[in-house]
Parts: C-alpha cells; structure tokens; sequence
C-alpha cells in the first residue's frame, strides 16, 4: 500500500512541477535571470520531496505554488515598473568599447579575462580587435557589436533588394502529412500529390520532411539519410 502511495504522490509531484512550470513561462527555460534560477533550484527541490512525502504531501505542494506565484509576481513588477528591472533583473554591462576593456566592470560582472576570451571565442570572435561594444547582459550572455569595417556585407550595403524570404511550413513529416498544417497554408492533397510526382515519389511514406513556403516553394527531403529530394525550391502549381 505504502508503494502504490510513493507513486502516485511522485506522479502527482511530477504533475504539479508541470503545471507550475507552465505557470511560470518558457522564461525559465530560455533565459535565466537571478531569480528564476533560484526559483529553477528551489522548486526543483520542494518537487523531489513531495515525491517521497507520504503524510502529507500537501505542505510541498503549497511551498511550490507559494514559490511560483512569487516568481510570476516578480515578472509582473518588473513589466509595470520599468524602475525596478534593475534591482530585481540587474542591468547590463559594458565589459568593453572602442577597443578599451573595462577591468572595474569585469570584476562587476565577477568575470576574468579568460572566460571573457572564451564567451568572444564562442561568438567566433577571436580577434579582440573586430569587436566595437561588448555588453554582459543580466541574463548571463555576452552581446557583441562589431567593428562596422569586418561585419558581414548586407544586401543593402551592395545597392541590392533581395525578394523577403517567407517562413517555411512543415507538411510532411517521418512519412506522415500533417493535414492542418496543409488547409492552414490553403493547399490540398491533390496539390500535394502533384507536388510529390513531379518529383518521382509516389508516397508520402517516402519523405523524411516536405516543408513549403506561402509563395508555395516546396521543398523535401528522402528518407534516405534525409538527403534532399530536389537540389533547389520549386514553385509549385
């Protein structure tokens, strides 16, 4: 009996760890900050102990809900009052500009040189000398302006206007159609059809990936390996 309560008190931890997760936000996920790395920890902790909490399991419970609400209260102030970004997210800082590195703002963001050398390193910037500004953001990641001379040329900087290229659509994936997404991009299967037999495959079991764009350039991709099925976009009709 005391088995069956472990498991479902470590499915109902592992539920409640999901919801509050949802609760919170991808936030959490895709950058943390001070405190959703405490809250990350902390949560984290209170779940595990829920899992083996067999008397009362609601005392973990509460302390998670209590932990998630905080942090989505914090997220509120910081988007209400712009004043106190600072104090609960910190603020930016400039670790170097016009080829002068900051020592005192290095020691701000508790950074020596050779990890400031590796985060350049990781952005492919080697050269101390190709970078304009680099910021430390609050979140722990290096933002880095190039010198205007070595960034990578645009279309603009040649006189050239290049058509907008259009987010691409996936609507075959691993053999299978993915029917929404084909009525939400207004096709049909006849049209897909006739997309797949100009290209010699007779079933959609024999596509890795077909993606296709609004301007209906479709593009996919063999089950072999996943090598492309056409060397380039085509407009479909």
């Amino acid at each position: 009996m005391s088995f069956l309560i472990l498991c479902l008190t470590a499915l109902g931890s592992f539920g409640a760890l999901f919801l509050v997760a949802k609760f919170i936000g991808h936030k959490q996920i895709a950058q943390l900050d001070f405190f959703d790395y405490i809250t990350g920890i902390t949560i984290g902790s209170i779940a595990a102990e829920m899992a083996t909490e067999l008397e009362e399991p609601w005392k973990p419970l509460t302390a998670m809900a209590i932990y998630g609400g905080v942090t989505l209260l914090l997220s509120i102030m910081a988007n209400k009052f712009p004043r106190a970004r600072k104090y609960l997210n910190g603020t930016p800082t400039i670790l170097m500009d016009h080829g002068k590195l900051y020592r005192e703002n290095l020691k701000k963001a508790k950074l020596d040189l050779s990890e400031f050398m590796v985060m350049c390193r990781q952005q492919g910037y080697f050269d101390l000398t190709g970078i304009q500004t680099a910021v430390y953001e609050y979140n722990g990641k290096l933002t880095i302006l190039p010198v205007s001379s070595q960034r990578p040329a645009t279309p603009n900087d040649m006189g050239l206007a290049p058509e907008q290229e259009l987010l691409f659509t996936e609507l075959i994936m691993d053999g299978r159609i993915l029917e929404d997404n084909l009525k939400r991009m207004g096709l049909d299967r006849t049209w897909l059809d006739k997309q797949l037999n100009q290209r010699h495959i007779h079933s959609a079991r024999d596509v890795f990936l077909a993606v296709c764009d609004r301007n209906q350039n479709f593009v996919l991709y063999g089950m072999d390996h996943g090598e492309p099925g056409g060397k380039k976009p085509r407009r479909g009709k």
